[in-house]
């Protein structure tokens, strides 16, 4: 199978523009993770595409580098019409990942992710949470800037978010603590795609799970790492696993955000609060998350694996890993101290021990089949080609 992985931040996304530090790492740290954890399986041959600005990654695939003079969507095309599937992770931002995933589908090639159905509506906080909201999930009450000015601002007891409706990482997210400097900033700020929240007391978190035809399998609880630093946010990383205490009320969450939100496929995440009285969903992402980067080693399992495996499985045959351990994501310090090339920490604890990791591994292996040069199957390794095949005629359809 030939498989594209396009990272839209580090793979030209931003010619013309000023590269953004924080989703360049962050965009790094994904493609790096899942680029290894691909080629890990065999049989795939791997490609990506790279801003010539950024320099070279030693990594497992062929690049294509792309300078100012090109114009990224063409460059993306081509080299979609050259592969068979294609894995995007793009920011909703814009709806860089919506026109993305249509232009793969328009090449019949295979998506590896949700529809673009899934990716619209996600792309909206404000949509997705008022499509949350209709099946009983609780959410953040969220406003556009506009309706807070003309009807006045959503009761809150601590303050105010004020954020892009469609922004990612944290991006251009701020705090106001009182109700005339939120009115005063919007007021004055000039027209944009802006939504306000009221802030809400308790650990930032995530989910991490795997979605196919309205079903959810919870693969890890998360906490995110998020500072507040003059009146703004900053997603410095995440603690994989760091919140699997809470996971008995967590699945159920998981399976209602995928039930009212059936469209979603492969790897998405959840943004909550966990709240005094519960979690308290922020947004959904229909992609990659950087929680990705420290997955695999949390679970002991290739998580790409799981994914590819939807190709041709039903999701409820995936069991859940029965533990999982504890991984630390740092998007703020790649070659700092304690962390890897790819800002992974060594973890604080492990929730399991060396024998039960290898026994997971091959526990998980045994689940995934593929076929051996012989045309036997061999378990462990990638989807068969007719699986990728019967989707890409699917997809065409």
């Amino acid at each position: 199978m030939r498989l594209l992985i396009c990272e839209y931040v580090t793979g030209g996304g931003f010619l013309g523009r000023p590269l953004p530090p924080s989703l360049v790492r962050e965009g790094d740290m994904m493609l790096a993770a899942l680029v290894k954890d691909v080629a890990a399986l065999g049989g795939i041959e791997v490609s990506s595409v790279r801003d010539a600005r950024l320099g070279g990654v030693d990594l497992p695939a062929t690049f294509r580098t792309l300078g100012q003079q090109d114009d990224p969507w063409q460059v993306w095309q081509d080299a979609i019409e050259t592969v068979d599937a294609v894995w995007p992770i793009a920011p909703e931002t814009g709806g860089a990942l919506t026109r993305l995933s249509e232009l793969v589908l328009a090449a019949r090639c295979v998506l590896i992710g949700s529809s673009p159905a899934a990716v619209s509506l996600a792309t909206s906080k404000r949509a997705t949470a008022e499509r949350l909201a209709e099946d009983g999930i609780t959410v953040v009450p969220t406003v556009s800037a506009a309706t807070a000015l003309r009807d006045g601002l959503p009761p809150a007891r601590d303050g105010w978010v004020v954020k892009p409706d469609d922004g990612a990482g944290a991006e251009a997210t701020q705090l106001f603590r009182r109700p005339d400097d939120v009115l005063r900033w919007l007021e004055s700020t000039p027209k944009r795609n802006l939504i306000v929240q009221p802030y809400i007391e308790g650990t930032a978190a995530s989910l991490s799970m795997l979605c196919q035809n309205g079903q959810a399998r919870l693969l890890s609880c998360n906490r995110q790492d998020i500072a507040l630093e003059s009146g703004a946010f900053r997603f410095r990383g995440s603690v994989v696993g760091g919140l699997e205490q809470r996971r008995s009320l967590l699945e159920p969450l998981a399976a209602a955000v995928a039930a009212a939100m059936p469209e979603l496929w492969g790897y998405a995440g959840v943004d909550f609060i966990d709240s005094a009285g519960g979690p308290v969903v922020l947004e959904v992402n229909p992609r990659l998350t950087t929680s990705y980067v420290g997955l695999g080693r949390a679970l002991g399992i290739n998580p790409a694996a799981l994914v590819l495996d939807l190709l041709e499985r039903d999701l409820r045959m995936i069991e859940r890993p029965f533990r999982v351990g504890v991984e630390r994501v740092d998007v703020m310090a790649l070659h700092g101290r304690g962390t890897n090339a790819f800002g992974i920490c060594a973890p604080a604890r492990r929730n399991f021990a060396r024998g039960d990791a290898e026994t997971r591994r091959r526990r998980f292996a045994s689940e995934i089949p593929a076929p051996t040069k012989g045309g036997r199957v061999r378990k462990g390794a990638c989807p068969p080609r007719d699986a990728v095949d019967k989707a890409r005629r699917a997809s065409a359809a």
